[in-house]
C-alpha cells in the first residue's frame, strides 16, 4: 500500500483575490490594505467560531500573494504544560533561536477545511465593503446637491409621508414638507427640493 502525504489545502484562489482587490482600489477607490485588514479581522472571527480557538490566534493574509496564514501565539516555557498556550524552550528555539523563557513565539497552524471558510469569508467581506463604498459615494454625491431641485417618481403616498424614487436612493417628504393643495399619487413624476441628506439602513 502506498501512502501519500496530504498537500496543504489552498486557502483561497490567491491570485484572483489579490487581482480583485487591486481592481477594486482602481475602480472604487477602496484601499487594498483596508480590504485586507477587514478580511483578516473577519477570518479571525470565523476561525474562532469554527475551531473553538482561544484569543492567542492571529490571521495574516499576504498582500502580494493572498496566501492566508493562521498563527498560534504561545508563551515559551522550560516545559510546556498547556500545548494550546505554551511551548517548550527546545521546540521554540527551532522556530526562533533568539527566544528565551517568558518570550512569545508564533506557531503556524493549518486548520482543516479553513480554506473553504476563508474563501467564503473573503467574498462576504468584499461584497459588504463594496456596498458600504457605494453608499458612501451616493451619500457624498447627494450631500453636495442640498438646495437643488430633483425629479423622482412617487413610490408611496399617504397622509403622513410621500416616498420618491430618485434612482439610487429614496426621497422622503413628511407632511410638513408637502404642498397642502397638491394630490400625491403613486407613479406620478414630481420634482422636489433637496432639504437634507441622511444615512439610512439602506
Amino acid at each position: 500500500m502506498k501512502s501519500k502525504s496530504k498537500a496543504k489545502e489552498p486557502a483561497i484562489d490567491n491570485k484572483e483575490l489579490i487581482l480583485a482587490l487591486e481592481e477594486l482600489e482602481k475602480e472604487k477607490g477602496i484601499k487594498k490594505e483596508y480590504l485586507l485588514e477587514s478580511i483578516e479581522t473577519a477570518l479571525l472571527t470565523a476561525y474562532k467560531r469554527n475551531f473553538d480557538a482561544l484569543d492567542n490566534v492571529r490571521v495574516v493574509m499576504d498582500p502580494q500573494t493572498g496566501a492566508t496564514h493562521v498563527y498560534s501565539i504561545k508563551e515559551v516555557m522550560e516545559h510546556a504544560n498547556d500545548n494550546a498556550l505554551e511551548i517548550g524552550l527546545e521546540e521554540a528555539k527551532k522556530i526562533n533561536k533568539e527566544v528565551d523563557i517568558g518570550d512569545s513565539v508564533e506557531v503556524e497552524i493549518v486548520p482543516r477545511n479553513f480554506g473553504r471558510i476563508a474563501a467564503q469569508t473573503a467574498k462576504q467581506v468584499i461584497i459588504q465593503k463594496l456596498r458600504e463604498a457605494e453608499r458612501d459615494i451616493i451619500f457624498t454625491e447627494f450631500n453636495d446637491r442640498k438646495g437643488e431641485i430633483v425629479s423622482g417618481i412617487i413610490q408611496k403616498a399617504d397622509k403622513n409621508i410621500v416616498v420618491m424614487d430618485l434612482g439610487r436612493l429614496e426621497g422622503i417628504m413628511p407632511t410638513k414638507e408637502q404642498v397642502p393643495t397638491e394630490n400625491y399619487r403613486v407613479n406620478d413624476k414630481i420634482k422636489g427640493y433637496v432639504l437634507d441628506v441622511e444615512r439610512g439602513a439602506k
